[in-house]
């Protein structure tokens, strides 16, 4: 297969044409090598890609885990339909970031650096929870269910502790209205359920799910930072 490497905007982008199959173990040492040479952001470019057999599937996925290791990061686009149906069928069209076109992948990079950027500069008070009884709502992502109905007993900048009915198992991402009066309003976030309360251990806060923000843009994370610290009544000196 033939391997084109570019820069866009601080990001490397591998454009690919042909097949990833055995053949295609070049992938794997020009992605190492554009890690060490160019940059942490690696965006490939399948627009060119014929076929992706399963062999070829694990040549990405290598590619993929040596970028992780390394403390980068690694999407895709223009994936043509049978590549990402493949995906799917081995179970990793969650783990592969796909998108549409490389000025939407680049706008996610930069979204990611923000909200890096927050999470670094207020590491302290990120993790501070005020105590808060407002409402929620909640359903798993892409589900036609209404949403269920709750209550948040507690909100930091990283999650929310939640007091409700329906509880779902961990690692369910949700679509959540948190009800935060009078701003920023009703946000509309994702979720990914990370604790589930034990009754013995937890009765006060049974049944409840702690749940950790998810695919969150940095507008709204500082929405919820802004609400956490106007919320706090004693703030420790630091």
């Amino acid at each position: 297969m033939k391997i084109t490497v570019r820069e866009n905007e601080g990001i490397a982008i591998i454009d690919l044409e042909g097949n990833i199959n055995i053949n295609a173990s070049d992938l794997v040492e020009t992605i190492g090598w554009a890690l060490i040479n160019k940059s942490k952001d690696i965006l490939c470019n399948f627009e060119g890609v014929n076929l992706v057999d399963y062999v070829g599937i694990s040549v990405i996925a290598v590619a993929y885990k040596n970028v992780l290791n390394q403390n980068g990061r690694m999407k895709i686009y223009n994936v043509p339909v049978h590549v990402k149906n493949l995906f799917a069928v081995v179970g990793l069209n969650n783990v592969f970031e796909c998108y549409n076109s490389e000025e939407e992948a680049i706008l996610q990079f930069k979204e990611e650096k923000n909200i890096s950027k927050i999470l670094k500069q207020q590491l302290r008070r990120r993790f501070k929870r005020v105590d808060l009884r407002s409402d929620i709502e909640y359903k798993p992502i892409s589900s036609s269910d209404t949403f269920y109905k709750g209550k948040i007993f507690n909100l930091s900048a990283i999650g929310i502790f939640m007091i409700a009915d329906k509880i779902f198992p961990i690692g369910q991402t949700l679509s959540t209205l948190l009800h935060l009066f009078p701003k920023p309003g009703i946000l509309e976030v994702e979720t990914k359920v990370v604790w589930v309360a034990d009754e013995e251990i937890q009765p006060l806060e049974s049944p409840g799910m702690g749940l950790e923000f998810y695919n969150l843009s940095s507008k709204m994370q500082v929405q919820i930072i802004a609400f956490v610290e106007k919320h706090l009544i004693h703030i420790p000196r630091e």
